[in-house]
């Protein structure tokens, strides 16, 4: 799937990214000053953007569908997913799936695995973002790792321009509902959102429990599943990737397995990858 020709930074030679860290601390600050447009109404509109992007998007489609292709939809489907995924503000495509796939090819090891656990839950949280290394942020580095998609025309150019696609969003938004739409649909739900992924990235490598002996210590952690529309059973994520299903049992909620399940029954989705006791 992927070269494993990586370069490596030495951690000392890491410098904060003042840009990054501005952006950042910026949208936080406006998702603060969102207390003072609050409606319900928009307060409804980031929990529907919040499943809309971040279940379809991010995890559906950034995560099952184009990292793992853990099933298959056709491709004006697939393209139609990957620009939700883009318009949740967590990268292009090509970079988000080239970094996912080398945590799941380097999982936990302390210089290859771009948010490593082992470094600290702030680090794997959010920190490394905060201190970027080339091979992981530099397009021309992070690109051989998603080679499937670096083919793709539409893919190049949404890795290039997901941020610019935030502007027709917001005048969307405030067409609608006015301020308060923009201030809680762009930056509360933006927030919300990256902090509910990152916990993937934290929390499940730390607390939970186990199904499977993996390799690493990734752990099931049902609080985190829910935030995250099932991403949270990362332990069986972590045994089994390929599988389109997080949630194992029962009581495992998987609300993006839901919406696989439903493309299934509409004829969109197949291949799907399930679970060796439910091939």
């Amino acid at each position: 799937m992927t070269s494993n020709n990586l370069s490596v930074t030495p951690q000392e030679d890491l410098q904060l990214n003042w840009a990054t860290v501005i952006f950042f601390v910026s949208i936080h600050l406006l998702a603060v000053a969102a207390l003072w447009f609050f409606s319900w109404p928009a307060l409804g509109i980031t929990l529907l953007l919040h499943w809309f992007f971040g279940s379809i998007g991010i995890c559906l489609g950034y995560h099952r569908l184009l990292s793992h292709r853990s099933f298959q939809v056709p491709q004006w489907l697939e393209y139609l997913i990957a620009f939700i995924g883009a318009l949740a503000l967590q990268g292009g495509p090509i970079f988000w799936v080239a970094g996912h796939r080398l945590h799941h090819l380097h999982t936990e090891d302390e210089v290859k695995d771009p948010y490593s656990a082992r470094r600290g839950f702030w680090w794997s949280h959010m920190l490394w973002i905060f201190y970027p290394r080339r091979e992981f942020f530099n397009y021309t580095q992070y690109r051989q790792f998603a080679p499937d998609l670096v083919r793709d025309r539409f893919y190049r150019w949404l890795d290039r321009c997901y941020l610019l696609l935030q502007i027709p969003l917001a005048i969307l938004l405030h067409a609608i509902g006015g301020w308060p739409f923009v201030f809680w649909g762009m930056f509360v739900r933006a927030v919300l959102l990256w902090h509910c992924t990152w916990f993937i990235n934290s929390v499940t490598h730390v607390w939970g429990y186990r199904t499977f002996n993996t390799a690493d210590n990734s752990r099931n952690l049902w609080w985190a599943a829910l935030l995250t529309y099932g991403e949270g059973w990362h332990n069986n994520h972590h045994a089994y990737p390929n599988v389109a299903k997080a949630g194992w049992q029962w009581w495992e909620i998987d609300i993006t397995w839901w919406a696989i399940t439903f493309l299934k029954t509409l004829g969109l989705a197949r291949k799907v990858n399930l679970p060796p006791d439910q091939v």
